[in-house]
């Protein structure tokens, strides 16, 4: 029988990556790993601890190193973080070890999806709606080209349910011979 391939998913906060993670991890019966909760699970401390006490430097090399641990096993599926991707080594490493799919979704979506979220360490200011914009203005000028750099697909999750989206990851997946 033939390896599963991993499927990665990439994109922005908001995107919906770990719930669309999850619906095709159950599709496909394969694991499911986020990359953020397994931080989480590790460190025994929610993100926004571990970025007051480690800064984002700290945190970013903390992922860094799960991220290469979680991409060495295989038929898996992991949601990364959102700012994972500003690593050569882990884009490297996504790239090279499986099928990377670029979740996109518009600033609107993010402010609408992530509003009363506190575990979005970048998004803990003042909570005026136009500073958390500006945020995620800049984070998608910065970020997006990364992710369209490294992305095998790219699907737009503004519109979408997280199962209308997944079954579409596996129809272009299956047409495509990357899974069974």
């Amino acid at each position: 029988m033939a390896e599963k391939r991993n499927i990665f998913l990439v994109g922005p906060m908001g995107a919906g990556k770990s719930t669309i993670g999850k619906q095709l991890a159950q599709q496909l019966n394969m694991e499911f790993y986020d990359s953020d909760q397994e931080i989480e699970r590790r460190t025994g401390a929610d993100i926004s601890w571990v970025f007051d006490v480690e800064g984002e430097i700290g945190f970013r090399d903390r992922e860094e190193k799960i991220i290469h641990e979680l991409t060495e096993k295989q038929g898996i599926i992991l949601a990364t973080g959102g700012g994972s991707i500003q690593s050569k080594e882990t884009r490297n490493r996504l790239s090279s070890r499986g099928i990377v799919i670029y979740l996109e979704t518009s600033i609107e979506k993010q402010l609408i999806r992530t509003k009363r979220d506190k575990n979005r360490p970048l998004l803990q200011v003042d909570n005026k709606e136009s500073s958390t914009r500006l945020i995620l203005e800049q984070l998608a000028y910065n970020r997006n080209p990364l992710y369209e750099d490294i992305a095998d697909l790219r699907i737009s999750t503004d519109h979408k349910s997280a199962k209308s989206v997944s079954n579409f990851i596996i129809q272009i997946l299956e047409k495509n011979n990357h899974i069974n």
